[in-house]
């Protein structure tokens, strides 16, 4: 099995959030995204999680629906892959490099929109492959 590379990762990622209905796309274009090997020891410790290959994506900054106007910290919200978890889950469960990508970037993009589960389900339905 070929092995994305780094470079195939940030270009899944784009191309999920290229596909996202309008309206979402305008609300993340100021999100920054991100391609890590793993996540740090103080994401990990901040989420209670011990094994850095359960963490394969993650939403840091305010959501939107929890935003005042107040809120000016002056930093961009960031979704960060973590790469090796992302290539452990396709080993383990098969699911295709597209389709991981998709589900994990859309699942950290619900964050910053306030979004349920459900409705994440929902929007990456609608994107597709």
């Amino acid at each position: 099995m070929h092995e994305p590379s780094t470079a195939e990762f940030e270009a899944a990622a784009h191309g999920v959030l290229a596909r996202l209905p309008q309206v979402f796309r305008r609300e993340l274009e100021g999100v920054v995204l991100r391609l890590e090997e793993f996540a740090t020891d103080e994401q990990l410790k901040s989420l209670g999680i011990d094994d850095p290959y359960e963490l394969t994506g993650l939403y840091e900054g305010v959501a939107l629906t929890e935003r005042s106007q107040w809120d000016s910290d002056g930093l961009p919200p960031v979704i960060t892959l973590f790469r090796q978890p992302l290539l452990a889950e396709m080993e383990e469960t098969g699911v295709g490099f597209a389709a991981l990508i998709r589900h994990v970037v859309i699942h950290e993009a619900g964050h910053h929109f306030g979004l349920s589960d459900d409705d994440m389900h929902a929007l990456e339905d609608s994107v597709g492959d």
